[in-house]
């Protein structure tokens, strides 16, 4: 098994250890169903006691990257990425059918998914967020973050600003579980017929802060995406602001070649 460039970094041996198996797994350099090698072989190759790679093991168990089978050791698991099909995933008849975006995609890929909604409330509208909306930063917004997980790990973060005058009277834009077809779908109940979304993409290293958050190594790729919902009516009526790790998804778009 190679070594990836700049795999080890700073902290205590055990860490560097578990960062360095963990990065050889996203680089693929372990593929899935490889093993992991055993701790007498990982003992050897680093020069450590079997006590620093047992704890190395648990760090790299709590990625959600291994599974480990009773007498048989640490098994890389099967992670297939999410595929977003960008062109299509915001279809009306997905909402109308009641299935939001991310919930289909990881169907789609035969993953059990999951959402954890961390904060529905008023929020003063950051900068970028406020700009897109068409109104003053520090205006009032509804914001509402949430986790992502597949198959028990955590991959996306989100947060939705909307305008307060125009979520203010649906109260189920309040609720941790908006209803069939998400939020989207409330909205365009109450008359906000959706025209187009327009997405931005940025790839970049993960923050210490949103490593930590979607069990990364610090500095593992992630992908940087800001969304805006635009109606017919030429109301941004959302700016979702998306963290993804960047190896859980594959994006796929549909460009027209004609005018």
């Amino acid at each position: 098994m190679g070594t990836v460039a700049g795999g080890v970094g700073t902290g205590p041996r055990y860490v560097q250890i578990a960062d360095e198996i963990v990065q050889q797994i996203r680089a693929g350099v372990l593929k899935p169903g490889d093993m992991v090698p055993s701790e007498s072989e990982l003992v050897e190759r680093y020069g450590v006691s079997g006590g620093t790679i047992r704890k190395a093991m648990v760090e790299v168990r709590a990625s959600g990257l291994v599974e480990t089978r009773h007498g048989k050791g640490s098994i890389v698991k099967n992670r297939p990425p999410v595929r977003h099909r960008s062109s299509d995933r915001f279809r009306r008849s997905l909402r109308q059918g009641g299935q939001a975006a991310y919930l289909a995609e990881s169907a789609q890929s035969g993953a059990t998914a999951k959402v954890s909604v961390l904060y529905i409330g008023p929020m003063e509208a950051p900068e970028d967020a406020a700009e897109r909306l068409g109104v003053p930063a520090g205006t009032q917004v509804l914001a509402r973050r949430r986790l992502y997980f597949r198959n028990g790990t955590p991959v996306e973060t989100a947060t939705s600003y909307l305008p307060w005058d125009v979520v203010k009277d649906i109260p189920e834009l309040f609720a941790e579980n908006p209803g069939g077809g998400g939020i989207y779908a409330r909205l365009e109940d109450h008359g906000h017929e959706f025209a187009e979304f327009v997405e931005t993409l940025q790839a970049r290293p993960a923050s210490k802060a949103e490593a930590s958050e979607l069990a990364l190594s610090p500095g593992a790729p992630v992908v940087h995406l800001i969304r805006e919902a635009r109606t017919a009516a030429g109301l941004v009526a959302e700016v979702c602001d998306t963290l993804m790790a960047a190896d859980q998804f594959v994006f796929e778009y549909r460009i027209p070649a004609d005018d």
